[in-house]
């Protein structure tokens, strides 16, 4: 009887995780890709922005290597808004976790790598030269981006089963 009672029980829970699960992958991962779509666009824009605010405003401020630091961060952010895009036109082709979690790690390795590059390249300019926290999040940033293309590689190797 007790066993009975406790199966019923743990079905009750299985059945209830299983529904939680699906609703996450029909309602909210779609609605994340489109999200990282819009935010994509956005960081494109700000890209743009940024390149041009460097190619003539920050150039005669500071070093050329800073500079070339400031560089690196745009062309990242722009790699990195065009694999956001990618990952979008996958996921409305063939929809996975993987892809719509790629989106997701490419726009905070934006935000980390580019962000903390754009900070560092300028900070005799800013007066940031004290923020000795910003270093380390470049990397981080970096393994943002290695984990995102992992994740887009595992989506579209589980999309061909």
């Amino acid at each position: 009887r007790l066993g009975k009672a406790t199966g019923g029980v743990i079905a009750i829970f299985y059945q209830s995780g299983r529904e939680v699960i699906e609703t996450v992958i029909k309602n909210i991962l779609p609605f994340m890709a489109f999200t990282s779509m819009l935010i994509g666009i956005i960081l494109g824009a700000l890209g743009v922005i940024m390149g041009a605010f460097g190619a003539h405003s920050l150039k005669p401020l500071i070093s050329p290597e800073s500079l070339n630091s400031y560089h690196t961060a745009v062309s990242y952010q722009f790699y990195h808004v065009m694999a956001i895009i990618l990952a979008y036109l996958l996921y409305q082709h063939k929809p996975s976790k993987y892809i719509s979690f790629a989106a997701s790690s490419f726009i905070i390795g934006i935000i980390l790598f580019s962000g903390s590059l754009y900070i560092l390249s300028t900070k005799a300019v800013t007066g940031f030269e004290n923020m000795t926290i910003i270093g380390p999040l470049t990397p981080v940033g970096g393994l943002f981006y290695i984990i995102g293309w992992s994740c887009l590689f595992m989506g579209i190797l589980r999309s061909q089963k």
